[in-house]
């Protein structure tokens, strides 16, 4: 117990002193200000080519999504996630260890060549992410978490890290195996990450950029615009994709009916949704009347 408890203590210090660092020392692995130069660039996008021409320049609860952005890739984890991460982690290996497991990586990835690496790190993750995100919507006690996301009501780039931090356990969780028998470098996690936040803002901004026949790879505004809608005609939603849009047309669950472009937003009661952040941090704890 002890050593768990001396994990904890030191994982807690490191990620601090990492913050600490990202936040001092500007070079070009820092992801704190590649995340502030990735949103002021679709900002400016949005400011200088708005899709929806009577959304604010700065929609309803802009400040609030711009707070979720650093919440849950700094604070969320800076307050305790990434200590206890740290410890399961360690709970789980030295579980496998009773078998005789002592390593998960599966697949030697690293004598492949380094845009081979990317390009699987990159296409695995997000198909589990699209996996998960389907559970998000399907699982009744999971959609009470999303709902945070789904809460929004004029879309904007920064809409894209407005989520529930119950939201990162689960994915966190569900694609640690997988990946885990894959190894990789923090690098090259670092570039994938970046590529996929990217086009999470470019998804939900209020842009219109045609890609033609990308638009079956890539996901898009007027993709995900529909994953966003109020009123659809299936119960559990549509156009899953987070980075690629691929996994909807193989698997049937792309919706694009029409332009899309004034679309209503949320879902129902949605304006009984809290609108603090209080609110939205403890949301999906409580059981509901259904």
């Amino acid at each position: 117990m002890t050593r768990y408890f001396q994990i904890f203590i030191q994982s807690f210090t490191d990620y601090a002193r990492y913050v600490g660092n990202e936040v001092l020392n500007a070079h070009w692995g820092n992801y704190f200000y590649w995340l502030i130069a990735i949103s002021v660039f679709f900002y400016l996008l949005e400011l200088v080519f708005p899709w929806r021409k009577n959304q604010p320049r700065i929609r309803k609860d802009f400040w609030l999504d711009a707070f979720y952005m650093f919440f849950n890739f700094f604070l969320f984890s800076l307050v305790g996630y990434y200590a206890f991460s740290n410890v399961f982690v360690q709970l789980f290996n030295d579980f496998l260890a009773i078998f005789g497991i002592t390593n998960l990586v599966a697949f030697e990835i690293q004598t492949w060549p380094v845009w081979a690496q990317l390009l699987t790190l990159f296409i695995l993750r997000d198909f589990i992410h699209w996996n998960v995100h389907r559970l998000l919507h399907r699982v009744p006690w999971l959609w009470e978490f999303h709902k945070v996301h789904h809460s929004v009501e004029q879309m904007g780039f920064a809409a894209h890290l407005r989520f529930h931090w119950m939201e990162t356990i689960v994915y966190r969780t569900i694609e640690y195996i997988p990946l885990a028998m894959i190894g990789f470098g923090i690098q090259e996690f670092l570039l994938v990450h970046l590529f996929a936040l990217s086009i999470g803002h470019f998804n939900h901004s209020n842009i219109r950029v045609p890609l033609g026949p990308l638009k079956y790879l890539f996901n898009n505004p007027q993709m995900h615009i529909w994953h966003h809608a109020k009123h659809l005609p299936v119960k559990h939603g549509v156009n899953y994709g987070i980075s690629l849009s691929i996994w909807d047309y193989l698997f049937g669950t792309h919706y694009i009916p029409s332009d899309g472009r004034d679309e209503p937003l949320g879902f129902e009661k949605v304006e009984e949704f809290p609108n603090t952040l209080k609110g939205q941090l403890f949301y999906g704890f409580k059981k509901r009347e259904k």
